[in-house]
């Protein structure tokens, strides 16, 4: 019972000692500004939509229920309406920095064309480049991945613009 205690008192303390400051450190607005415009350039390529969010920490509530970082993806998922795209084909790619976490959401459109494995694999090189320090190469390939994923099976019709549905720049929260 106390090794649990003690197990849940850490992960607290390790989630309000990484804050904001600590994200811009590792994404600075140079950086969120050259993956915004990448998000952009992706997405004139398909009608799918792709949304990058980083987070510190954990809020509290998610801290005391000991709820995984994959909850609070998915619950972004849907505050941040990647869901609610036309074709069901949105996809958030979600970095946790107090747990050195990594998760990929994916609508059911597109997660009907890409079995689990391509998307764990994927997350997994994503963690390599991050254990390197390489933030911005991680995210780079994992865009890339994401968007010929969504080229391969909801390409942009020729002469079409399906019209850009959510944000392109990163949610930091």
């Amino acid at each position: 019972m106390a090794a649990t205690f003690f197990s849940k008192l850490g992960r607290i303390w390790r989630h309000r000692w990484v804050d904001e400051a600590q994200v811009r450190r590792v994404l600075p607005p140079e950086m969120l500004e050259r993956l915004t415009r990448r998000v952009a350039a992706s997405e004139h390529r398909h009608t799918g939509e792709i949304r990058i969010c980083v987070e510190a920490g954990l809020p509290m509530s998610y801290l005391w229920r000991d709820a995984p970082a994959r909850q609070r993806a998915i619950m972004l998922f849907g505050k941040l309406r990647v869901w609610d795209t036309e074709h069901n084909n949105g996809v958030l790619v979600y970095l946790l920095l107090a747990e050195h976490a990594i998760e990929i959401v994916a609508d059911r459109g597109i997660d009907a064309h890409v079995d689990a494995a391509e998307w764990a694999a994927m997350t997994k090189r994503m963690g390599e480049a991050f254990r390197e320090g390489r933030f911005e190469d991680g995210l780079t390939e994992a865009l890339e991945e994401v968007s010929a994923l969504l080229v391969e099976h909801f390409p942009e019709a020729p002469g079409a613009q399906s019209g850009n549905q959510l944000p392109d720049e990163p949610a930091v929260l």
